[in-house]
């Protein structure tokens, strides 16, 4: 029988504090400390590793088992069956959607796609090599200048509208931050295609020539896109919640998760892996990396390979391994230089006993940056294409922040360690 209190206790004879203990529906259970400054107490937990900031019944993780739900539903089994719009419908709405569900609401994307006209004006304001990220952060932002009325985030109806505008437009605000990047005019969503093929389509036509999506590349990054669409409460996830909990605007707020998600220990970990490949260059020089990356003296790491939070194989991993092998076969790449030298750092992970016994399997970055560079996809575009699939998770969490009866502003508090009370002294009389 799992206890319903914690008690806390302290040397000195200092009087005990009974904490409730709370339990989910799976997961570890979590003391709820809510009470505990009414103690004059608070506790000290630097990068929220053992700390339940909320409530959520949108994602699960279980790190040890290598497991990751999607409200209860295996990431494996909506991988194989679903699109893109049907699970960012599941997030956003807690259920799978009918036929006539998902034909609305993939209908109702599919009207919401083109930018304003005036928007064109953001990107040209910016510089041409600006990172598409950068863009991105400010083209999202500025949304809140062109739909104020959704400074009213208690509204649920301009919630709904703002989760439409924000899924249906960020593959064109996604797409067009490439195209400024590359010097290319903007190319505009066509309402024929899937979500997949549109953001394709932006991406990759111009003016001279039509572009037809392969259909085994569409179906791949619809697959990048649902592995990436909510990972419970991440650093950008926990960045839009705590932007959201003030009452921001929902642009604001997911502009902010872009932020967040640029990092290099965050989102940014694909591009790094493949700037890591570039670094190596050849198959010959495998060697001398993996021993580098065994001595704990050197400062190079294989990215890649590994998770904070996976102990075991990255679910999303087996999957886009997968989809991997599928991309390269199609493409006919097995033989190009850059993808051996991925695949035989692939073989080693997950044969050499240090990796095994380290647990430093391939994750999901990995095998992503694979396949996009193998599409074409710039290795700047590797985690804008993260921030687009994410957009999903973020909604959804943003929602069910603002929506839940225990909402209230963020406010950490902290361990002070600075100078205690001092007086002021004057510039002449200081040593």
């Amino acid at each position: 029988m799992k206890p319903t209190k914690a008690t806390l206790t302290f040397d000195k004879g200092a009087k005990s504090i009974e904490l409730p203990v709370l339990s989910g529906t799976i997961g570890p259970d979590v003391i709820d400390i809510r009470t505990l400054a009414n103690h004059g107490m608070l506790t000290y937990d630097p990068g929220f590793l053992a700390t339940a900031s909320c409530s959520s019944n949108i994602t699960f993780i279980d790190g040890e088992k290598g497991l990751l739900y999607y409200r209860g539903y295996p990431i494996e089994q909506l991988a194989e069956h679903c699109d893109f719009p049907e699970v960012a419908y599941l997030l956003i709405n807690g259920e799978l959607p009918n036929a006539e569900q998902k034909k609305h609401f993939v209908e109702t994307l599919t009207r919401h796609t083109m930018l304003h006209d005036q928007m064109s004006s953001i990107f040209r304001g910016l510089r041409r090599d600006a990172h598409p990220m950068a863009v991105m952060v400010s083209v999202v932002g500025a949304m809140a200048a062109f739909y104020p009325e959704h400074a009213d985030v208690f509204d649920p109806r301009l919630r709904e509208i703002a989760a439409f505008r924000l899924l249906a437009k960020m593959p064109t605000v996604t797409a067009w931050s490439y195209k400024y990047n590359a010097g290319q005019p903007f190319a505009y969503p066509q309402n024929r295609l899937n979500y997949a093929e549109n953001f394709m389509h932006m991406m990759f036509s111009s003016p001279c020539e039509p572009y037809t999506a392969n259909p085994v590349l569409a179906r791949a990054l619809d697959r990048i896109l649902i592995l990436h669409a909510d990972h419970e409460q991440n650093a950008s996830t926990s960045t839009v919640r705590v932007v959201g909990s003030s009452g921001a605007n929902p642009f604001a707020c997911i502009s902010a998760g872009i932020a967040s998600l640029w990092g290099p220990l965050h989102g940014g970990a694909n591009e790094a892996t493949l700037k890591m490949l570039e670094e190596i260059g050849d198959i010959s020089r495998i060697g001398e990396y993996i021993k580098r990356a065994k001595d704990k003296t050197d400062s190079f790491r294989l990215m890649g390979f590994g998770h904070r939070v996976y102990k075991n194989m990255d679910p999303r991993a087996a999957i886009m391994r997968q989809t991997c092998h599928q991309v390269l076969d199609d493409l006919g790449l097995h033989d190009d230089p850059m993808f051996k030298l991925a695949l035989k750092l692939e073989q080693i992970a997950l044969e050499d006993e240090y990796f095994v016994n380290k647990r430093l399997y391939p994750n999901v970055d990995f095998y992503s940056g694979i396949v996009m560079r193998a599409m074409g996809i710039p290795n700047s575009m590797f985690t804008a294409i993260f921030a687009l699939a994410r957009t999903a998770g973020w909604i959804a969490q943003w929602n069910e922040m603002i929506s839940s009866t225990e909402h209230r502003i963020a406010r950490p508090r902290q361990l002070y360690t600075g100078q205690q009370r001092r007086d002021y002294v004057p510039v002449e009389q200081r040593p």
